[in-house]
Parts: C-alpha cells; structure tokens; sequence
C-alpha cells in the first residue's frame, strides 16, 4: 500500500454497545482521513446501543469480511462485547489482523470479552473496563487508561474513549496526525502520554 493511501478501519458493532465509545472511534478517526466501515455483527444494519441510541452501520460483518483492514477496533459495552464474540466473521477477521502484524484494538469490555476469549491477548499486556479486569490473564497494566502493546491498544471505558481514539491515530499514522486532530477539538496535552508496554 503507498503511503499516501487511505487508511481503513473496520468499527464492528452489535447490540448493546457503548455508543459513546463507537461514536468517539468513528468520529476521531474520520477526522484523521480514514476510510471507516461501520459493520453490524447482528442481521440488520440498525444496531440498538446500551442507552438505546440507534446507529444504522454502513454494512453487514459478513461483507465486511471479504476484505482487509489497516486497523480493526471493538468498542465495549457489555452486551455489545458478548454480540461481538459471537461473530465468527468478527473472530476471523481479527485472527487474521493478528497473523498479518496489523494494528487491532479494543476498549471496556471487548478486551476482555472478545480478544482474551479469542486468545488475542497472549503475551500482551492489556487493559479493560474494572469490572471486567479480573477476566485479563496479565492485568499488570490494568489501571492503565490506554495501554499501547505493539499492535495492540486497549482503553477502559466511555471516559477514556477520546485518548483511546487519539492512541489509535497515533498508531495508523503518527503523532503528529493525532495532534493535528486533536487541536481543533481542543484536547488537554496529554496525546501521545499513553503506556506502551
């Protein structure tokens, strides 16, 4: 892929999600330039989030699995987390991010819901909402807000859900891209503050 290419990123979501957290993912990295596919891991496009937001999703999961992406990013919520482990076309996809050394990240739950469920957290350190910590196999990183492991970046919850987007424009470009972004929103100076393990 040339350099100057269009980054795509895949935000899958399933009933019950965090529609905080998938909205602050779409919207920081579309304003980074991305190219971002809403998938729905349910039969219809319309996904109903944990406070009963509706988001209608840009397509299907199974369409969304005939192709490759430069990042794949989970948001949580509960629910949303148990929808998102349910699909194997998420759970593919994701195998396959792995496999190929390409950036992958989940927040609150999905960490530990989907990715430790899947074994994608094996030898990461890692961190997830504190109701679901104690399901991390390495928690050592746990009280982390966002927590950057080579290709793999974590978050805690809806309150942590701007840095966790930050984090990952500064993984699918460069810090500089997340401070550009991150300007016009009029974020503190913290971007680029995150644990990397």
């Amino acid at each position: 892929m040339a350099a100057s290419a269009t980054k795509k990123v895949l935000v899958p979501l399933g009933n019950g999600t965090e529609e905080m957290e998938a909205v602050t993912i779409i919207d920081v990295m579309r304003r980074a330039g991305a190219t971002v596919t809403v998938a729905s891991v349910e039969s219809d496009l319309t996904v109903k989030c944990s406070r009963d937001v509706k988001i209608v999703a840009d397509e299907l999961i199974s369409h969304a699995a005939e192709r490759q992406f430069d990042l794949i990013v989970l948001p949580g919520g509960a629910p949303g987390s148990e929808a998102l482990k349910q699909s194997n076309d998420l759970r593919d996809l994701l195998k396959q991010q792995q496999s190929n050394d390409k950036p992958y990240a989940a927040m609150c739950a999905a960490p530990a819901v989907v990715l430790e469920a899947h074994g994608l957290l094996k030898g990461k350190k890692a961190t997830a909402h504190p109701a679901f910590v104690s399901k991390l196999t390495d928690s050592s990183a746990a009280e982390q807000r966002v927590v950057v492991d080579g290709n793999l970046v974590t978050s805690r919850g809806p309150g942590t859900a701007l840095e966790f987007a930050l984090a990952l424009v500064e993984q699918l470009y460069e810090s500089e891209k997340a401070k550009e972004v991150a300007v016009p929103m009029v974020v503190n100076d913290n971007v680029g503050s995150f644990m990397h393990a």
